[in-house]
């Protein structure tokens, strides 16, 4: 099993994505499997599924999904995050933590955040700087900075780097420093630095959830640290969590 704290990171294989700044994607490598269940931390933040909200307010299904991508959720997952691009060709997107309870789903804030300079995929391939479309698990974190609080397995390392600058001239200091690996061309329950593709590498990898630097992605989803930080604490491996991604349309089908 791997220690849910102090993991080695593999920063050599690493090195090319991180000079590259977020990974270069890929599409439908779904549903990787965790592993280990870090302990329980007292600054955790959660949704209490006793406290739900009525069933008019916790509609059934999830709000902007279609047949095609509630169908892609696992029945056992009771957390996910929903990732909705403007539009297919546009990096600007919205992301609400949905918990499942016993009335249906129940919406958290909608949080402002940015994906891939060029929009969304679904096929995606390295270098082409769109985000994956599809429903992906989420296992793994890690950071340059001290675990926030999360019960993710949290790998702290001095490969979170992320030097240069963005597409719009934008400091990307700082965007590694709290990330969620999203498990997409990724062997999960490892390190989000580790580099085993199991796609291959021309299908990109290195997708996470990080700190937004004020612009584009290659092909991750980047949120203000705060509402990053709070989603981190609130994510539990028990409650299997997913992200669900994509523009509005596609996600509708």
């Amino acid at each position: 099993m791997i220690n849910p704290v102090h993991r080695v990171p593999i920063v050599i294989a690493a090195a090319s994505f991180l000079l590259a700044g977020c990974g270069a994607g890929a599409e439908t490598d779904r549903l990787g499997t965790g592993v280990g269940g870090p302990s329980a931390r007292p600054d955790v933040v959660t949704l209490d599924p006793a406290s739900a909200a009525s069933p008019d307010a916790a509609p059934q299904d999830l709000p902007g999904l279609g047949p095609k991508t509630r169908a892609a959720i696992p029945a056992r997952s009771r957390q996910a995050v929903v990732v909705t691009g403007r539009d297919k060709d546009s990096p600007q997107s919205t992301v609400v933590l949905y918990e499942r309870t016993k009335d249906g789903w129940r919406a958290g804030p909608s949080l402002p955040a940015h994906n891939a300079l060029k929009g969304w995929s679904e096929h995606h391939h390295g270098g082409d700087l769109r985000s994956p479309i599809g429903v992906f698990s989420l296992t793994d974190a890690g950071g340059l900075r001290p675990d926030p609080g999360t019960r993710l397995p949290y790998d702290r390392s001095s490969g979170f780097v992320s030097p240069g600058t963005g597409f719009e001239g934008e400091s990307l200091s700082g965007s590694f420093d709290y990330v969620v690996a999203i498990n997409y061309n990724r062997k999960p329950g490892t390190s989000p630095l580790d580099w085993t593709r199991p796609m291959g590498a021309d299908r990109g990898g290195g997708i996470w959830l990080h700190v937004d630097h004020g612009g584009p992605t290659h092909g991750c989803v980047s949120l203000r640290e705060d509402d990053l930080k709070h989603l981190m604490r609130a994510l539990d491996p028990d409650r299997r969590p997913v992200v669900v991604m994509g523009d509005a349309a596609s996600l509708a089908h």
